[in-house]
C-alpha cells in the first residue's frame, strides 16, 4: 500500500488524508503544533465544496449542522440602500445541487479529524515540525527539525501560506501584504436585534472599506469582520484591537451597520497577505495543496472550498497504486491551476466592486440592481457549480 505524507494538519492537509486513504493508500499527516487544532470563526462553503465533502463523505454532516444561507445581500454602507441580492435557494439550490451553507471553522475540522481518526489507513502526528525534503527515485523523504525524517512515495505539502514546503519547490519569498486589514469579532444572537438577524451573508460597500457579517455555530452567534484599505505595510494575525479604533476606521458606514460593529467587543486584526499565481507546484513526487499552492484573499470566499477541491482531485489522480508518481502529480497540477488563479485573482479585484465612493458607487449600484437572479446565478455558476474540479472548471472569468 503505498505511503503519503501530507506536512499541515489544517483543512486541506486532513481532507488530503481521507481522500488519498480511501483510495487505497496510507497517509501520514505531520503537523507542527502540539495538537491538532483549528482556530477562527465562521467559514463559508459554497456547493463546490459540499460537494468535494459529499466526495469525503462528510456532506450529509455538513449540512444536518449549518446555517444554510438564504440570500448573499449586498447593501450599500453609506446610504443604507440594499442594493441587490443572490438568492440561494430554490433555482441556485436546483441548479448548483446543494446549498450555500455557514459553519464555524472549528465544526469542519473536527468533522475532518474525527473521520480521519476513525480511519486506518492515516496517522496523525503532532509536534512534527517540517523544514524540507529530499526525493529521489524510490521515494520522497521530509525532513523534522529534530533530525527525524519521515519517507513515503509522496509528499504533499499542504502547510500553509508559509509553507516550508514551498519554499524549498517554489522560492517566491514572503507573501504578499495586500494593504489591507481586517478585523474580526463574534457576538452572541441574543445581543443582536431581532429585526437584524437576517439569515444572509451580507455585505455593506464604502468608500475604502467594507463590513460583511453573517451567522455561525448554527445560528448561536453573528460573526463580524468589516475590511479598510489602510496601506499596511507589515503583515500581522490575531493582534487585539481596541473597539474606538475599529469604530474610527469604518466611520464613513452609517445606519444599520453602524449599529451593528457597535455591538462588537474584543475585536482582533489582521493584515491580509496573498501570492501570486505560479503556474508550477509540483516537483517529482512532492506536490503543494490549497494555501501552500494558492493562497488566496478571503473575499470570494473560497479558500477552503478550493483546498477541498485540490484534495478530491489529488485522491483520484493517485488512485491506482504508486507509479508514475510524477506525471499524476503534473496532471494535478495542470488540472487546477488555472481555476485557482481565476479565483485568487478575483478575490484581489472584488475590491473595486466594494470599495469606490460618490458617483461610482452610484454607477456600480444601479448596474448591479438590473441583474436579474438568473443573470446573477449565472456570474457565480463557475466558481460555485462545477462537480468535478478540474480544467473544465475554469472558464474565463465572467464580465462584470
Amino acid at each position: 500500500m503505498a505511503r503519503t505524507v501530507v506536512v499541515g494538519g489544517g483543512i486541506g492537509g486532513l481532507a488530503t488524508a481521507l481522500s488519498v486513504a480511501g483510495r487505497g493508500h496510507r497517509a501520514v499527516v505531520l503537523e507542527r503544533s502540539d495538537d491538532f487544532a483549528e482556530l477562527g470563526a465562521g467559514i463559508q462553503l459554497a456547493p463546490n465544496g459540499i460537494h468535494a465533502l459529499d466526495r469525503l463523505g462528510l456532506g450529509e454532516r455538513v449540512r444536518v449542522g449549518a446555517v444554510h444561507i438564504d440570500e448573499l445581500r449586498f447593501m450599500d454602507g453609506v446610504t443604507g440602500e440594499h442594493v441587490t441580492s443572490l438568492p440561494l435557494k430554490g433555482a441556485y439550490r436546483s441548479r448548483f445541487g446543494n446549498p450555500y451553507v455557514v459553519v464555524h471553522r472549528g465544526e469542519l475540522y473536527r468533522l475532518l479529524l474525527a473521520a480521519c481518526r476513525d480511519s486506518d489507513a492515516v496517522e496523525l502526528r503532532a509536534r512534527a515540525h517540517v523544514t524540507g525534503y529530499r526525493q529521489d527515485e524510490a521515494g520522497a523523504t521530509v525532513l523534522l527539525d529534530t533530525g527525524e525524517r519521515v519517507t513515503g512515495e509522496v509528499v504533499i505539502g499542504a502547510d500553509g501560506i508559509h509553507s516550508a514546503i514551498r519554499q524549498q519547490l517554489v522560492g517566491d519569498g514572503a507573501p504578499r501584504v495586500s494593504g489591507i486589514t481586517v478585523y474580526r469579532t463574534i457576538i452572541p444572537m441574543e445581543r443582536v436585534p431581532e429585526e437584524l438577524r437576517w439569515n444572509a451573508v451580507t455585505w455593506w460597500a464604502g468608500p475604502g472599506c467594507h463590513f460583511v457579517h453573517y451567522a455561525i455555530a448554527g445560528g448561536r452567534y453573528l460573526n463580524l469582520a468589516p475590511s479598510v484599505e489602510n496601506g499596511a505595510t507589515e503583515a500581522f494575525a490575531g493582534i487585539p484591537a481596541r473597539r474606538d479604533e475599529v469604530l474610527a476606521a469604518f466611520a464613513s458606514l452609517s445606519g444599520v451597520a453602524q449599529r451593528l460593529l457597535e455591538l462588537g467587543e474584543e475585536w482582533k486584526s489582521w493584515v491580509l497577505i496573498d501570492r501570486d499565481p505560479v503556474d508550477t507546484w509540483t516537483d517529482g513526487r512532492v506536490a503543494l495543496l490549497g494555501d501552500a499552492a494558492h493562497p488566496m484573499l478571503h473575499y470570494a470566499a473560497q479558500g477552503a472550498c478550493q483546498a477541498l477541491e485540490d484534495a478530491v482531485l489529488l485522491g483520484d489522480l493517485l488512485d491506482g497504486g504508486d507509479d508514475a508518481v510524477a506525471e499524476r502529480l503534473r496532471k494535478y497540477n495542470e488540472e487546477r491551476r488555472e481555476r485557482t488563479a481565476a479565483i485568487t485573482r478575483l478575490a484581489r479585484d472584488s475590491t473595486r466592486l466594494w470599495h469606490p465612493a460618490g458617483d461610482a458607487a452610484a454607477e456600480r449600484n444601479a448596474a448591479l440592481s438590473r441583474l436579474s437572479p438568473t443573470e446573477l446565478h449565472d456570474h457565480v455558476a463557475w466558481m460555485h457549480g462545477p462537480r468535478e474540479f478540474g480544467r473544465a472548471a475554469a472558464p474565463a472569468l465572467p464580465r462584470t
